[in-house]
């Protein structure tokens, strides 16, 4: 009796906790779909408390799921970041450090081991980066590499498939990437903009662009949800996310918030509470082992994510306790290697090479990447102290930064030469420094650097340099 009596305690506290291991029986295995925008900073929705773009669809899903605050990324480009989430791996240890390289050979994805749990993988439009989709073990996969802007061949796609199986879907658009909509449905006069910008008319009208297409994101996202909620069968837990931070100064190939932080929803009817909240700090390489965990497979040893399962199902409020980050590089339009270590409340930077210029495609390239705006910010800069100093920091960097998270949000005031600061600066320093050396980081330069000294010349895509 006694046995008895315990059994039935255990059996109904397992059901009561949630526990990870009910998902390894083969009926319960969930769905799972994840729609990722490219370039969409956290803050640039509504969810976030953005009141200058509409996101109703992502609003909606947060409404009836679970909103991280703390979300990350390996690295703040499109092919380290996605190739960071693929392997579970940061890019020192994949392989794909600069923009536009595969991971090495001998680096194993973690789609295939969802296989092996019996899903199908698919991927359709910018999941991996460039054509590397084919690096990473998909069932499935589908172009164009710059993503989606419609959704109808994800509706082709869930109507043809064998829907005996478990699905795993990752579904990339293109937007908010540039080119952005010629055409705007918010008024430029009308919105609001960081203090790390010039306030010109050009940089107005360019943000009313990317919020129309931040909206656009939205707007396919609504309409995935609405294919998979009508043809998968099962449960899903679906996934709103980014691959990093919008395509701005002190934006996108920086590790400043507006570059690593990233929007991060997830929904699971039954499962999931509606409406919750976490500020638990996970990173995109975090979310293939979290499915394979919840799919009853064993997540390998040796990786950099780990599985926030627990987070989702209720078990568990925390994750980890600092984020690290990395960017190398992005062909000669962006020669300036940065690594980060950021806990909740500060953060360390540390530039490489301060010797270097700091520049992007906005201040280098000839393409549609914001040079329509960057060329009002250096007009502005030559009577506004104000734009100059903005100007002057964009393109150079002590070796260390420091900021206080808490009281300095959009990382403005470097506390790195601040005595009071000194013992907590040789702690955040102390500890990128191991985690380099744990990662064989070897703080590779990727491309030709511009000098302090040098003058800055554009580049037209494809390689082809002018002096400007």
């Amino acid at each position: 009796m006694k046995s008895l009596t315990l059994s039935l305690i255990c059996i109904i506290s397992n059901a009561v906790c949630g526990t990870v291991e009910a998902w390894s029986n083969e009926k319960s295995k969930p769905n799972f779909v994840v729609f990722i925008a490219d370039d969409h900073g956290q803050l640039d929705s509504e969810v976030y408390d953005s009141a200058d773009v509409l996101t109703p669809n992502t609003k909606r899903l947060a409404s009836n799921g679970m909103t991280f605050s703390h979300a990350f990324v390996a690295s703040p480009s499109c092919g380290p970041s996605r190739t960071a989430m693929l392997t579970g791996l940061w890019p020192a240890r994949n392989g794909a450090e600069p923009n536009h390289r595969a991971k090495r050979s001998d680096v194993d994805s973690l789609p295939p081991i969802l296989r092996t749990l019996g899903y199908e993988v698919a991927a359709i439009g910018k999941v991996a980066h460039n054509v590397f989709a084919k690096d990473h073990g998909f069932d499935y996969i589908e172009g164009p590499n710059q993503g989606f802007s419609d959704t109808q061949s994800i509706a082709k796609f869930l109507s043809d498939r064998d829907a005996t199986k478990p699905l795993c879907l990752f579904v990339g658009t293109r937007h908010p990437h540039t080119p952005w909509s010629d055409t705007s449905q918010y008024d430029p006069t009308k919105i609001s903009l960081p203090p790390t910008h010039v306030d010109t008319k050009e940089t107005r009208e360019m943000r009313a662009k990317y919020y129309t297409d931040v909206t656009k994101a939205d707007t396919l996202f609504g309409e995935v949800r609405t294919l998979v909620r009508e043809k998968v069968a099962g449960e899903i837990l679906l996934v709103f996310t980014a691959d990093h931070g919008g395509p701005w100064p002190f934006g996108k190939w920086t590790l400043y918030d507006a570059g690593i932080r990233i929007p991060f929803i997830a929904e699971w009817p039954g499962h999931i509470k509606p409406g919750a909240k976490s500020d638990a700090m996970i990173c995109l390489p975090d979310l293939l082992p979290t499915f394979i965990e919840l799919a009853g497979g064993k997540v390998p040893e040796g990786i950099d994510g780990k599985s926030f399962a627990g987070v989702l199902l209720g078990s568990k409020s925390d994750h980890r306790e600092q984020i690290f980050s990395t960017q190398s590089g992005d062909g000669d339009f962006n020669v300036f290697p940065i690594r980060c270590v950021r806990t909740r409340d500060w953060k360390y930077i540390r530039n490489l090479h301060p010797e270097f210029q700091q520049h992007t495609h906005i201040s280098r390239s000839e393409g549609p990447s914001g040079r329509e705006y960057w060329q009002s910010w250096l007009s502005a800069s030559e009577k506004d102290p104000f734009a100059k100093a903005i100007v002057h920091r964009y393109i150079e960097h002590p070796s260390e930064e420091l900021y206080d998270l808490q009281l300095d949000p959009y990382e403005c005031n470097n506390l790195a030469s601040n005595p009071d600061q000194k013992t907590r600066l040789a702690a955040l320093r102390s500890e990128l420094d191991a985690w380099m050396k744990q990662q064989g980081d070897q703080q590779t330069v990727f491309g030709n650097p511009l000098l302090l000294n040098e003058p800055v010349t554009s580049i037209v895509p494809g390689g082809q340099k002018k002096a400007k």
